[in-house]
């Protein structure tokens, strides 16, 4: 009898231990969560995270794949000399320019400008245009409007052109100036994208309780508007990072951007174009390695993009 008992009892725990629900199954996904799982299945999202971990250690470490130092120029022996292909990671790989400089090593230490601009512009755009387009969305009435029409009167000036303004007025030019003058002019974008996410959060009903509640309006807005708003502003971040490199390159070409002086590749590309027919390996890496950092931070930001809207699930 007590054996049977036992079996019993045996047999009923095992039925409630395998009918129990598992916590971290009826766990609620965010979004947040759902979109690191699409993106983790995303071949361009692996791709492209790889080729900007590589590039900024290139830029955070240059002197790791290149000894050679990019100012040295040598004419004598070196003027314009072609690229050797069996010298791998060595000075003459990519060949010399004009001056007798080791494009390979310029091409390297050139990564540090471009990236730096590319990631403290989105940054300082960022913030600049998520704090005006907040404030906004979520004061709106005559705060609103008068934000608004400030925000057209700055989106209705080219970067390009309104950058060629700004930095002519400075003598002497670096990496910050250019940085401060293209945040100065580019936060308009995610200012309207910013306002339009905010109006539509602040309408929901965990803000109006959050509110009735008596939550501060700080508390409201870091804690409830902001972390429901922000995602269409880290999609047109980072699509526009590869722009905001392109356009430093565009700036150093013209001679308006970065010193002649500083090591980018803007810089070189615009040295290179007194040679390409001679010696177009001088135009040719710059050239190409400025193009890959912009597509891949623009196939990273198409695939952020794809994973945090809902419309595309």
């Amino acid at each position: 009898m007590s054996e049977a008992l036992t079996t019993e009892t045996a047999l009923e725990e095992e039925v409630v231990g395998t009918a129990a629900p598992n916590p971290s199954q009826d766990r609620p996904r965010s979004l947040w969560s759902d979109a690191w799982r699409d993106l983790r299945r995303n071949p361009f999202f692996v791709i492209s995270a790889v080729l900007i971990l590589l590039l900024i250690a290139i830029a955070a470490f240059p002197g790791v794949f290149t000894s050679t130092d990019p100012k040295h120029a040598d004419l004598v022996h070196h003027y314009l000399t072609g690229p050797n292909w069996s010298h791998i990671g060595q000075a003459d790989w990519f060949g010399y320019d004009g001056q007798g400089r080791s494009v390979y090593s310029r091409t390297m230490y050139g990564a540090r400008a471009s990236i730096i601009v590319g990631i403290f512009t989105t940054l300082g755009v960022a913030i600049l245009g998520s704090v005006v387009g907040m404030l906004a969305g979520y004061y709106g009435g005559w705060f609103d409007a008068l934000l608004s029409r400030v925000t057209d009167v700055f989106f209705g000036i080219p970067l390009l052109l309104g950058a060629i303004v700004v930095l002519n007025a400075f003598t002497h030019r670096t990496v910050w100036t250019v940085v401060a003058a293209m945040v100065f002019l580019g936060w308009t974008q995610i200012t309207r994208v910013m306002r339009g996410s905010v109006i539509t959060v602040k309408q929901q009903d965990f803000v109006q309780a959050a509110r009735a509640l008596g939550a501060g309006t700080g508390r409201i807005l870091l804690r409830h508007i902001l972390p429901n708003a922000v995602a269409p502003v880290i999609v047109v971040s980072t699509i526009a990072l590869g722009g905001y490199i392109s356009l430093e390159a565009t700036l150093s070409f013209l001679g308006i951007g970065l010193p002649p002086s500083t090591v980018s590749w803007g810089n070189d590309i615009s040295s290179a174009q007194t040679v390409i027919r001679t010696a177009p390996h001088v135009l040719f890496f710059p050239s190409a390695m400025l193009s890959l950092t912009v597509l891949a931070f623009i196939m990273l930001g198409d695939a952020v993009r794809d994973a945090l809207d809902p419309k595309l699930r």
